[in-house]
């Protein structure tokens, strides 16, 4: 069995604060009329974004689709239960670019992916999504089975962004245990099907899979 050898992404965006100094919001790039997007698309050209809390990932990806033509599309899907989760939500909206236009989808995460099929789109993030499914009770194997297929229908690029959470302690209670592993399983579903995975630690990206387009 060959190991894996981690590596720097070699796309990590100009200017990506390396010494303790806060980003810059990256300016918009309008496309023009008419352009098509000469990228990827599909499960090809989607990446997938891991990575513990406050790693940096939601950083990193914010700037991976920025710097493809407005408008971009930022596909939220938590939920605000309280005034902390009210602010953490307006100062992420405070916080992005001009150029971004915000979908709040809690559930339906398959619907908007078509909706916007034309338009670089960011998927923040996969772990509240998937927390969401769990609360409702909704169907885990079929909700991931429509991502993926809504994902393979996309003709612009994709960013995923999901928290790796099965690297410490085993959960004490049982439904957190039960999340754990269906975080992991979702990952895994994606990250064998998607054409780049990233892991980020400490701000940086390192490469855990990049699949040249066909």
């Amino acid at each position: 069995m060959n190991p894996i050898t981690l590596k720097a992404d070699p796309a990590t965006p100009a200017g990506t604060p390396t010494d303790g100094q806060s980003a810059s919001a990256p300016a918009p790039v309008t496309a023009p009329q008419n352009e098509t997007l000469l990228l990827p698309a599909g499960l090809p050209g989607t990446t997938l974004i891991l990575g513990g809390a406050r790693s940096g990932k939601s950083r990193h990806a914010e700037a991976l689709v920025t710097a493809l033509p407005a408008p971009w599309i930022y596909l939220a899907t938590g939920r605000a239960f309280d005034t902390e989760m009210q602010d953490r939500i307006a100062h992420h909206r405070a916080g992005r670019a001009e150029g971004w236009q915000t979908v709040e989808e809690p559930f339906a995460v398959a619907d908007v992916l078509r909706a916007h099929a034309d338009r670089p789109l960011l998927l923040d993030c996969l772990t509240l999504w998937l927390t969401n499914l769990l609360l409702e009770e909704r169907n885990i194997p079929d909700a991931t089975h429509a991502l993926i297929t809504a994902l393979a229908e996309r003709r612009a690029p994709t960013v995923l962004v999901g928290n790796e959470v099965g690297l410490g302690i085993v959960p004490e209670h049982k439904l957190a245990r039960q999340f754990r592993d269906e975080a992991g399983l979702l990952h895994q579903r994606l990250a064998e099907k998607v054409g780049k995975v990233l892991f980020i630690a400490a701000g940086l990206p390192l490469v855990l899979k990049d699949t040249p387009p066909a």
